[in-house]
């Protein structure tokens, strides 16, 4: 992430996403407020965040989107429960990012059968890196 503009927009997305399902669970608060330290946001700023519109701006890095994709999809699994409205609003947030849908499906696939959720970057890259080759 490059400038602030661009790590609060991160947050917001974030944010946005885990209320879909109509409720913060404390799990996916506390797993956005990590994100956010890293980012170096003030817990005042990150609060502030919860009363504001979403902007739609366009994350141009395709590596960056990926990226966001992928916290999205562990955001999703962190609370324990996996809901319709969250896997049908990442399907259409990797898809408005321009990512490769089948890629897409295939992680979730796969998050969905790991124990932890958690796969491994080079998996992650691979999946969306065959629709290059």
């Amino acid at each position: 992430m490059d400038t602030h503009e661009q790590k609060i927009n991160l947050l917001a997305e974030m944010i946005a996403f885990s209320v879909v399902d109509g409720r913060l669970h404390e799990r996916e608060y506390q797993f956005v407020w990590i994100v956010a330290q890293e980012l170096g946001i003030s817990k005042k700023e990150f609060n502030e965040l919860f009363h504001q519109e979403l902007r739609a701006d366009v994350i141009k890095s395709e590596f960056e989107r990926i990226q966001q994709f992928y916290r999205l999809a562990l955001l999703m699994h962190v609370d324990g429960v996996l809901h319709q409205k969250e896997e049908e609003a990442i399907r259409q947030i990797a898809i408005n990012m321009g990512l490769n849908p089948s890629a897409t499906n295939r992680i979730l696939k796969l998050m969905n059968t790991s124990p932890s959720t958690i796969i491994s970057p080079q998996v992650l890259m691979n999946h969306f890196q065959e629709q290059l080759n």
